[in-house]
């Protein structure tokens, strides 16, 4: 018999949000291989192996090199993981002969609570670090670098885009106007130019909240990189394999929505009247339930979980 899943390490703490919901609609057979696209701090591979025979397997993938590193804290025969994008699930999955053979794929987007609370990885504007945000610190460009280069056509693109926030305009104008004196450096540097610029703070909301979610968004790729995992998802799973996602934001839910809607409804181009099977529509998804949010006790004990929603589809063919 493999181990029991060691216990997470000390540190930076995260709670898993959904967890039991998420795993108990992922696992539908205990000896199949399941993927989870965003190990974070391995709260739901956990479980996952958990809720395994001594014949399952469990595969995770994280571009966030200290989420890696905290995977090696599992030892267990039957879990592998591997740095990578979760966009790129669908290589990882081909790589261990696991493509289309996947019993589930599990995808927790967002930022991880160890990510939030290190001021070094510059995600919160309620800690001071540096301006960074990216998932992996050492690929791509940082919030600093981008905001340092980008025009303010882009910046208002991006803060109206990412982060819905209707006041990009007056606060781009902000921004651009201490940029022209020095470089943002710093997290508490930025949150507080917008702080000081913007208009209407909403109620139990800093107003930098948008701003910050903007920039995370672009820095990282987040919306593409969703829109490449939920395809690569669909052609890893085996028929019968279930899709959870568990997103935060309505950027994001309303993408997994419009997957797993396109999908159960199939062609809707083909012309009306024409007698044709039901694989011609390729109706390749069956949606599992509703959209499932946490309890009041989940959020009660972490309030980052209000804002989540699950939903769940199972593949067809």
């Amino acid at each position: 018999m493999p181990s029991a899943p060691d216990t997470p390490p000390q540190g930076f703490r995260h709670a898993s949000v959904l967890l039991d919901g998420a795993v108990d609609a992922l696992v539908h057979d205990p000896d199949g291989a399941y993927l989870d696209g965003t190990f974070g701090r391995g709260g739901h591979s956990r479980e996952i192996l958990a809720r395994l025979s001594p014949r399952g397997r469990l595969l995770a993938i994280d571009r966030d090199p200290q989420a890696v590193a905290e995977a090696a804290a599992i030892e267990d025969s039957r879990f592998a993981i591997q740095r990578a994008e979760f966009a790129r699930l669908g290589e990882v999955a081909e790589a261990h002969d696991l493509h289309g053979r996947l019993a589930g794929v599990l995808l927790d987007i967002g930022v991880s609570s160890p990510q939030l609370d290190d001021p070094e990885r510059g995600f919160s504007f309620l800690r001071d670090g540096p301006l960074d945000m990216r998932m992996d610190p050492t690929r791509g460009e940082s919030a600093a670098g981008f905001i340092a280069r980008a025009g303010e056509a882009e910046l208002v693109r991006v803060f109206k885009e990412y982060g819905e926030e209707r006041y990009a305009r007056r606060l781009v104008r902000a921004i651009l106007e201490r940029r022209s004196e020095r470089r943002f450096e710093r997290t508490a540097d930025l949150a507080e130019v917008v702080k000081t610029a913007h208009p209407a703070w909403e109620k139990h909301k800093h107003p930098a909240t948008r701003v910050f979610q903007a920039l995370r968004i672009q820095v990282n790729g987040e919306l593409e990189q969703l829109d490449a995992a939920l395809e690569a998802s669909l052609e890893a799973l085996s028929p019968g394999g279930h899709l959870v996602v568990i997103s935060f934001h309505s950027l994001e839910d309303r993408r997994v929505k419009r997957f797993i809607r396109h999908h159960v409804r199939g062609d809707t181009h083909l012309p009306r009247g024409i007698p044709i099977r039901d694989e011609q529509l390729e109706r390749r998804l069956e949606a599992v339930g509703k959209a499932r949010r946490p309890g009041e006790a989940e959020v009660k004990e972490n309030p980052r979980a209000r804002s989540a929603v699950m939903r769940v589809a199972r593949k067809r063919y």
